[in-house]
């Protein structure tokens, strides 16, 4: 079974985290939201998610795929732990995918995975990353390395991971079954 961890930071987007766990989920895909300590994680907008577990617990294991929802000060939270830089570089060493949407492009270009890559982000959140090929399409791939402008396209871009992981056969039964 295809494996996904998603960490959660305080002031995540919660469209976008919520989104992402639920579509992957629906696909039969196993997915892991990990805080980055011990406590539930406000959302960006004040609602409070219960994680899975704990960063440091989630990292003994591997994963077939990091996602990195966006929001603010979510984004600025992912970006000042080391070990969620850490994860993004390895990941991509490993030839893993990498996800992120909204602001959180912007912790894949601080990591340094996106200098020379095509990527699409919240407006501005990539402006002090002049190597990012910046795009303007609700979901961007680049490879292995898949962003998303944010709330809006969270559902597209939830979709786009099922696809890669699970098939397009798979995206179809999903997609079907949200009315769309």
């Amino acid at each position: 079974m295809k494996t996904v961890l998603v960490p959660l930071a305080a002031g995540c987007e919660e469209i976008e985290a919520v989104t992402v766990i639920d579509i992957l989920r629906r696909a039969g895909i196993e997915v892991v939201s990990a805080g980055l300590d011990t406590h539930p994680v406000r959302a960006s907008r004040g609602t409070v998610l219960v994680p899975d577990t704990i960063l440091d617990v989630a990292l003994q294991r591997n994963y077939n795929m990091l996602v990195l929802p966006g929001g603010q000060p979510g984004t600025n939270n992912l970006k000042a732990d080391p070990r969620i830089l850490e994860l993004v570089k390895s990941m991509v060493q490993h030839d893993r995918y990498v996800a992120a949407i909204c602001a959180a492009p912007s912790v894949l270009a601080t990591a340094g995975v996106l200098d020379g890559k095509r990527a699409t982000c919240f407006p501005g959140s990539l402006d002090s990353f002049p190597l990012v090929q910046q795009q303007h399409a609700a979901v961007a791939e680049d490879g292995k390395l898949i962003t998303s402008r944010g709330p809006g396209t969270a559902m597209d871009f939830a979709l786009t991971l099922v696809e890669r992981l699970a098939g397009s056969a798979r995206r179809q039964e999903v997609e079907a079954g949200l009315q769309r």
